[in-house]
């Protein structure tokens, strides 16, 4: 088993999971504090609803891909590649949207939450509705991205989900750290090192995203009499431009440590100029706001002890 392909679904689904799990634990706090614990119930709803909704929707979209692998039409394997190419896009733009907007939003995010809060206990007949909806739009929310990471990345059955069990697993020993136990832990700081992570891993994506995209146009002129010399000769790279350089002798991204820095960090035995392009381009605009954001003073402290 290539437990390698786990590794960044565990980063992205501990830094995802933290997130949800200081919304929840806050939301469990505010409950207590107003004697509501009547509403507790509503706050496990949300988190296993959110979950489920999350798993379901990363199943089915891994269904489309595997469907569109098996299938008999023509141009099965142009849309397949164009599906992941679609998948890593969404995936690139959620993730590097969230990472930045939690950055800057952090020090309000304990304030916005409890505020939702008082609203929804001032509503009786709408109180528990709404505790319901604020836990599952936080938990479906990451676990969504979280979701769509891995069908974008990986086809490697079930080794990253596994990966994104044990990230889920030390987010909720995390949670319960915080909350149950009140034991304090630098937030700012694991943040800023998870989301350097988080930009590495993502940063990937965009290798990948483009060479899926190569691979359609690949495919489409191996269909396509009329456009098969569109390529070149040997159709190792039709989109992607010259190749920057080629590793394989060197370090194999099938082999360790080779296959450990391509799931981490998007590394590529065969690097074409399209693509160190677009890997640049990522960090100079992403990476550029992300590391803006963390200019920003920031208030990550959990809520009070929740029993």
């Amino acid at each position: 088993m290539n437990w390698s392909a786990a590794l960044p679904t565990f980063f992205i689904t501990l830094r995802e999971g933290v997130e949800a799990a200081l919304v929840v634990g806050i939301v469990f706090a505010c409950l207590q504090q107003a004697e509501q614990q009547r509403l507790h119930r509503w706050v496990y709803l949300g988190v296993i609803s959110g979950t489920l909704a999350s798993f379901v929707v990363g199943l089915l979209l891994n269904l489309g891909i595997q469907g569109l692998q098996t299938s008999d039409l023509l141009y099965a394997p142009v849309f397949k590649q164009l599906f992941e190419v679609g998948l890593g896009v969404i995936a690139i733009a959620m993730l590097s949207w969230m990472l930045i907007w939690m950055t800057r939003q952090a020090r309000f995010l304990k304030a916005e939450i409890e505020g939702s809060v008082k609203t929804a206990l001032g509503e009786d007949n709408r109180a528990a509705s709404a505790i319901f909806s604020l836990i599952f739009i936080a938990v479906f929310r990451e676990g969504l991205e979280t979701a769509l990471f891995i069908v974008a990345k990986f086809q490697e059955g079930w080794t990253p989900v596994l990966g994104a069990i044990g990230g889920l697993s030390m987010a909720v020993l995390i949670g319960m750290l915080l909350f149950k136990w009140s034991i304090r832990i630098n937030l700012s700081k694991f943040f800023q090192v998870m989301g350097v992570f988080l930009l590495l891993i993502v940063s990937g994506l965009v290798i990948s995203a483009l060479r899926h995209l190569d691979a359609a146009a690949i495919a489409y002129t191996q269909i396509n009499s009329s456009v098969a010399d569109a390529c070149g000769q040997g159709n190792t790279s039709c989109l992607l431009g010259a190749q920057v350089w080629d590793l394989s002798g060197i370090l194999p991204d099938r082999q360790f440590p080779g296959i450990l820095l391509k799931t981490l960090f998007g590394y590529t035995q065969k690097l074409y100029f399209v693509q160190a392009v677009g890997y640049l381009l990522f960090w100079v605009v992403v990476g550029s706001l992300y590391f803006r954001s963390l200019s920003q003073p920031t208030q990550l402290k959990p809520a009070t002890k929740v029993n």
